[in-house]
C-alpha cells in the first residue's frame, strides 16, 4: 500500500469540526467505533442502522462525550425501499443542508461454505446488503454530498479482495464488487474535485463478524475496532484531500 496516511494517526478534537457524516452499521462493531471517534473529533454524526435500540445507545454515548448532537436514521439495508432511501436524502438536505462524509460500514458475513453448497437466499441477502445497498445509498446521497466543499465517501473493504479465498462466498464477491463501484465512481466523478472516493480495509478486528468467521480465535489477540479508526478519520478530514480512488489498508 502507498503510504498515504501517517502510521498511527490520532485525531484531535477539532479534526472534523463542522462536518456532517453518515455512518451505516453504526449500532455495533466498526460502525459504532467510527461514529464515536468521529463525534469525539467534532463531527455531527448521523447514525444509521437497522436496530434503533443499539443506535440509541450509541447516541447516548456520544452525548455523554459532550460532542455535537448526533442524529439517528433507522434504515434496514436488507429491506429498505426506494421511498425510504429518498426520504433519508431529503431529510439530510433539509436538516443539515449538505453531507460531508459517507462511510459504508454495515455488512453481513453470510455463510463460510463452498459455492457448491451455498444457500441461495443467503447469497442474495449478502450481495444486497454489502453491495447493492451501498450503491443505492451513494447514488441517492450524491446531491447532498455535492453541496459539501469537501466530501469523502468511504467503502469498508476487506483483504479478501486481494486474492481469491475459498469458502468466503458471497462476502468475498460483494467486497470485490464494491471495489468496482469505487473504481467506477472515481472515474465518473473525476471532474468533481470536492468529492473523493476511497475504500479502506480495516484488517483484523474484535467484532461479532470476526468471531463468526474465526470461532476458534482468541478475541483478545485481535485489535479493537477503535484502534483502526485513524485511517477513516484522516480520509474524512481536510487532511485527506488529494487521496482519491485508493484502496488503503488500515493496519
Amino acid at each position: 500500500m502507498p503510504q498515504l496516511i501517517p502510521k498511527d494517526f490520532v485525531a484531535d478534537r477539532a479534526l472534523l469540526q463542522g462536518r456532517t457524516i453518515l455512518i451505516t452499521g453504526a449500532g455495533s462493531g466498526l460502525g459504532r467505533a467510527l461514529a464515536i471517534e468521529a463525534a469525539r473529533a467534532g463531527a455531527t454524526v448521523i447514525l444509521s442502522g437497522r436496530n434503533s435500540a443499539k443506535l440509541e445507545r450509541v447516541y447516548d454515548e456520544i452525548e455523554a462525550l459532550g460532542a455535537p448532537q448526533p442524529a439517528i436514521a433507522v434504515l434496514d439495508l436488507a429491506l429498505a425501499t426506494a421511498v425510504e432511501y429518498d426520504a433519508l436524502a431529503r431529510t439530510i438536505g433539509t436538516e443539515f443542508g449538505k453531507l460531508d462524509g459517507l462511510v459504508h460500514a454495515a455488512g453481513l458475513l453470510g455463510d463460510r461454505t463452498p459455492l457448491e453448497q451455498y444457500d441461495v437466499p443467503t447469497w442474495c441477502r449478502v450481495l444486497h446488503v454489502n453491495l447493492t445497498a451501498p450503491f443505492i445509498l451513494t447514488q441517492v446521497l450524491l446531491p447532498d454530498l455535492r453541496k459539501s466543499a469537501d466530501a469523502s465517501i468511504i467503502f469498508v473493504s476487506s483483504g479478501v479482495v486481494k486474492q481469491a479465498r475459498p469458502f468466503w462466498g458471497a462476502y468475498a464477491v460483494s467486497k470485490a464488487g464494491l471495489e468496482s463501484v469505487r473504481a467506477l465512481l472515481f472515474e465518473e466523478l473525476e471532474g468533481e474535485a470536492n468529492i473523493r472516493i476511497n475504500s479502506v480495509n480495516p484488517g483484523r478486528m474484535r467484532t461479532a463478524m470476526r468471531a463468526a468467521a474465526y470461532p476458534a480465535e482468541d478475541p483478545n489477540t485481535v485489535p479493537t475496532p477503535e484502534s483502526v479508526t485513524g485511517s477513516f478519520l484522516y480520509l474524512l478530514s481536510e487532511r485527506g484531500r488529494g487521496i482519491d480512488g485508493q484502496f488503503i489498508d488500515a493496519q
